[in-house]
């Protein structure tokens, strides 16, 4: 064969099969799991929480929601020695009550925290956590006066996949990350005829898309994001009001992030993200984002496979509320605490931002978004 017909051709590398470096990916476990902890709204969400915590052994001694049969249902379901309450402030002095897991949408949620704070509690904070950067700086301020923890439950960050790859970037496995590929044909179509979510403009790319937005900020920890472009378009025949296409890119300086979401297909769903560093590359790729059996590597002594037990709606709710556990166990800040997620958020906003006017916007400019809620 001429050399020409090799042009454009890389080298044939040789695979050499290597044993999966040992990557602590399971989430922490708090020493006194008795801790109580108040559910304050029992909406769709949640019952993933609950059946996470129920299998991890944590105590939900209360479940709050307006709706007192829905807070019953919960109860029934998942810890029948719960107390029922349709107003949380009933909780805000009890003593035996340490930890408050509030999970109304931002707009909601906001006077909720401010009163949980001021009262004591720590809090574990549905996400995206605010709507104003502002407003999350304030609750940070607000949580150090009174001297408790406040983090955001990024579940995403203990999904079994993300958190191999997380600590493998953070061993300096694969070397400075270089790009990360999310690529995401998913089934949402359940959300048709949920007015809540339905009514949130950019459902894709910001209430389920700062997963991803989040787990970017700690992937890439340590390199400055410079700007974001994205684009949210509607697909045709599509079944619910927002967009259910959304592209962004993420620009560092030598890095780029490119997170494509498809949020309609009924047929053929597919996830995978490709991690590159400057000594390698990880990949994890199954039908869904609950479904990611194993993490591929690829490295210069050779390639490997690394199973991987569990899935993100165990182990990641588990995990969001596991370290919170912790790091009030260790008088410590969580690791994803509300000042390190403002970082996410900043991505998110700006991707909204992108979105919205069709231009390229730099990160940390765009302060606030408009109410989600329509």
């Amino acid at each position: 064969m001429s050399s020409n017909d090799d042009y454009g051709l890389s080298k044939p590398k040789a695979v050499v099969a290597i044993d999966p470096p040992a990557i602590d990916y399971r989430p922490p476990t708090p020493r006194n799991c008795d801790r109580k902890i108040a559910l304050i709204g029992a909406g769709g969400i949640s019952q993933s929480h609950l059946a996470a915590y129920r299998r991890a052994g944590f105590n939900v001694a209360a479940i709050v929601d307006r709706t007192l049969s829905k807070a019953e249902a919960m109860r029934d379901q998942y810890f029948p020695n719960a107390e029922t309450l349709t107003d949380y402030r009933a909780l805000l002095t009890r003593d035996d009550l340490e930890v408050f897991d509030v999970t109304p949408h931002p707009a909601d949620r906001l006077p909720i925290l401010e009163d949980a704070i001021a009262a004591g509690k720590h809090v574990l904070s549905q996400k995206p956590l605010v709507l104003d950067l502002d407003d999350g700086q304030r609750l940070a301020s607000l949580a150090a006066q009174h001297r408790v923890q406040l983090a955001v439950n990024q579940n995403g960050r203990w999904a079994p996949h993300f958190r191999y790859m997380l600590q493998a970037v953070r061993s300096g496995l694969i070397g400075d990350v270089v790009s990360i590929d999310f690529a995401l044909q998913w089934d949402q179509t359940w959300i048709a005829g949920i007015e809540a979510l339905e009514q949130i403009d950019h459902l894709i790319l910001f209430d389920f898309g700062i997963h991803w937005f989040d787990i970017t900020t700690c992937l890439m920890a340590g390199q400055t994001p410079r700007n974001v472009w994205a684009l949210a378009t509607k697909q045709r025949e599509q079944k619910y009001r927002p967009a259910a296409l959304a592209t962004a890119v993420v620009e560092y300086p030598g890095a780029q992030v490119r997170i494509a979401f498809n949020g309609h297909v009924t047929r053929g769903e597919s996830d995978v993200t490709t991690i590159v560093g400057t000594h390698g590359t990880l990949r994890s790729q199954g039908p869904g984002l609950n479904d990611q059996p194993g993490i591929d590597g690829f490295l210069p002594d050779g390639t490997f496979h690394a199973a991987l037990e569990g899935c993100w709606f165990e182990q990641g709710f588990q995990g969001a509320m596991a370290e919170l556990l912790c790091a009030i166990e260790d008088d410590r800040v969580p690791e994803h605490n509300s000042t390190q997620n403002l970082e996410s958020l900043a991505l998110c906003f700006a991707a909204v931002e992108s979105a919205n006017s069709g231009r390229v916007v730099p990160v940390g400019s765009v302060r606030r978004i408009e109410n989600q809620r329509g």
